[in-house]
């Protein structure tokens, strides 16, 4: 996920734009969707090669100079947007955990586990909500979020009755787990530390600060990689999840959110273990077992209760 979703949900119109605008914002949805699923099966294939500290701080600096560029070119910060620097810490820091443990879960979990371990993420969200800001979440949306949240479960778990009895989830199942809750806690800090900032030079503040909390936790990584020597898939991978899964999907999810109402705008989640299926099909990584599909089709079921009016 691009580091801007919470950001980009709270600030959407109350009405939406009728007809060909609001098309235009699920077609982008759509894009955005199929761009993050990207991240997990590209990788998978690129976290056994690098240490996820030092491939994560890459990533940061990398995006953080992009945003810095466009906040630079549009003209948009001013000194007493970054006042109280330790908010971009904080915020920071919580995506980069998100991101360093997601690589580290991909090391040995599946992507399309993965990724419906990812569309738990609302539900987190949705409790911290209520812990940090006393969001309550209407009954349609609570009924999206348990259906959409069971039929993760079942893909999870592989589709097997006993495993889910054992709750017999692997290592990489876990860790990736753990980064969602820091990703879910991410989304309602956003605007309990914002301070009315320009969406553009928040996402910056917080990408500086996740920079600097990589430098120092991940330094030595970063050091200690022979970066010449590193595969072509870890340099696509980066490549990647710097500007496709990060700058070009902010750009998507920013469209979008003037276009969609909030809910409509995060019900995009749930297409992720979709799309990874098929980029694992692509990629020649294999097919699910039908009893996994049908838990992707409760998780869409959840998208399609959240898109209804």
């Amino acid at each position: 996920m691009p580091p801007t979703d919470a950001t980009s949900a709270q600030r959407s119109p109350a009405s939406v734009l009728p007809g060909p605008e609001a098309a235009k914002g699920h077609l982008a949805m759509l894009a955005f969707s199929a761009m993050v699923a990207g991240s997990f099966s590209l990788g998978s294939m690129a976290a056994p090669e690098i240490d996820p500290l030092a491939l994560t701080a890459v990533r940061f600096l990398l995006a953080a100079l992009v945003i810095g560029g466009i906040v630079a070119a549009r003209g948009i910060a001013r000194r007493a947007h970054f006042r109280a620097g330790w908010r971009y810490l904080v915020l920071g820091g919580l995506f980069a955990t998100y991101f360093v443990l997601m690589f580290e879960g991909l090391k040995t979990a599946p992507p399309i586990a993965t990724s419906a371990i990812f569309t738990l993420t609302p539900i987190l969200s949705a409790g911290f909500g209520w812990l940090v800001l006393r969001q309550v979440t209407t009954r349609r949306m609570a009924l999206a979020l348990a259906i959409a949240g069971l039929g993760a479960v079942w893909v999870i778990f592989d589709a097997d009755l006993a495993a889910l009895a054992r709750l017999d989830l692997g290592r990489g199942e876990v860790i990736y787990f753990l980064g969602c809750i820091a990703h879910a806690l991410y989304a309602p800090m956003v605007p309990r530390l914002g301070r009315g900032e320009p969406v553009l030079v928040l996402t910056f503040g917080m990408l500086i600060g996740g920079t600097l909390c990589l430098g120092v936790v991940g330094g030595p990584a970063v050091l200690a990689t022979d970066w010449l020597a590193l595969p072509a898939i870890v340099w696509i991978t980066l490549f990647y999840i710097s500007f496709i899964a990060g700058a070009a999907t902010f750009l998507l999810i920013q469209y979008a959110a003037f276009r969609l109402p909030s809910a409509k705008v995060m019900a995009y989640t749930y297409l992720t273990p979709s799309f990874v299926i098929l980029w694992e099909g692509a990629l020649g990584n294999g097919w699910p077992p039908l009893g996994v599909l049908a838990g992707v089709a409760a998780v869409i079921g959840g998208l399609f209760l959240l898109l209804k009016d």
